[in-house]
């Protein structure tokens, strides 16, 4: 069975779906079959993957799939332990969304900070995919806000811990409590 076979049963967006056949995915991997369909219903889920395994679909697709971009500010929120997971995560997500009407904004250190306030105001800047660090200066800043954010992804959060960028629960609590998806 084609990827495009079994990522139909999902019930996806086609424009989504043309955006996972543009990227040439020729079969759905395990975590991907795992985790897509809990997450498209609005489910928590804590998953672990080796390197290439297709984390990001697994997440990015349901993700995707239910922002819409009719509605203002940012509905979701990765977090990445480095600026070079973070662009490419974004990067992923980009090529996924092409055909739609949404966008994910890499925003880390090193990078100009008016550069991504400037993303941060397309409307269809949906997605944020950042550093802890860099976002927290803008969260700062009062140049970002997350009271609309209906999905948050810590991917590496492992890794994320051991680097002391996530010291204890209540920064969960406060990023994915509620309606949130995490």
């Amino acid at each position: 069975m084609s990827a495009a076979g079994q990522f139909e049963a999902f019930d996806l967006d086609p424009r989504l779906l043309q955006g996972i056949k543009d990227m040439g995915f020729d079969e759905l991997f395990p975590i991907q079959a795992e985790a897509i369909a809990p997450i498209l219903k609005g489910r928590d889920l804590i998953g672990q993957a080796h390197t290439g395994s297709g984390k990001t679909l697994a997440y990015a697709v349901p993700m995707l799939q239910n922002i819409k971009p009719e509605d203002n500010g940012i509905q979701g929120l990765v977090l990445a332990p480095t600026r070079e997971l973070a662009e490419q995560v974004a990067g992923e997500f980009a090529k996924l969304a092409r055909h739609l009407r949404i966008r994910a904004v890499p925003v880390y250190g090193g990078q100009s900070i008016n550069l991504q306030m400037d993303r941060l105001q397309d409307p269809r800047a949906k997605i944020i995919v950042a550093t802890p660090g860099r976002l927290t200066d803008h969260m700062e800043r009062r140049t970002v806000r997350l009271d609309r954010v209906k999905f948050v992804v810590l991917d590496e959060a492992d890794r994320m811990l051991d680097m002391g960028f996530i010291d204890d629960s209540s920064f969960l609590r406060d990023y994915a409590g509620g309606d949130r998806t995490a």
